[in-house]
């Protein structure tokens, strides 16, 4: 996309500031700090939608509306290695890639993004199943054998043709 630059590997991007990578389901920020800052000098405010970085009686570093909502009381920073502070946002909406960390900083081209790897014992079980029934499915076809759906179907027929003696479905070709 025109104006997009490609995702770092970690489906992030760099900003002035900070660097930053994200998952589906938080997005993390490093902003490089002067040695020897301390937890008291530091400026982190984020609200739902907003957020301000800076260093105490500063102007601030990072200043702007968040590219979607977080969820405030998930959200935290800490001081690494003395040089960079990170910060962490929980998506509120856990199933979006973000192009930005605030709105008009440079952007990432989220068709891009590389996302991890799930077990499928993370799915919730409405999707586990549902996975569990492709997969099956696949393997099937792979086989040359009948899918979940016509093997249903089959046991239905059977069952019609069980409680149907009497009719004759010698002549009847089923797809």
């Amino acid at each position: 996309t025109p104006g997009t630059m490609m995702p770092n590997s970690g489906n992030g991007g760099e900003a002035e500031h900070y660097v930053w990578h994200q998952t589906l389901t938080d997005v993390d920020v490093r902003v490089r700090i002067p040695v020897g800052t301390t937890s008291k000098q530091i400026v982190c405010d984020f609200k739902k939608s907003k957020w301000v970085f800076g260093l105490k009686g500063e102007t601030p570093m990072i200043e702007g509306d968040l590219y979607a909502d977080v969820q405030i009381d998930d959200c935290f920073w800490t001081i690494e290695d003395k040089t960079t502070v990170l910060v962490t946002f929980q998506k509120k909406n856990d199933m979006e890639w973000w192009d930005c960390v605030v709105k008009g900083h440079p952007c990432v081209d989220t068709k891009k993004v590389t996302p991890e790897n799930s077990k499928l014992s993370d799915l919730d079980g409405e999707t586990r199943a549902t996975v569990e029934k492709m997969m099956f499915d696949q393997h099937q076809k792979m086989k040359g054998q009948p899918t979940s759906d016509e093997m249903k179907k089959q046991d239905m027929m059977k069952q019609f043709m069980d409680a149907h003696p009497e009719m004759d479905f010698s002549q009847c070709k089923f797809s």
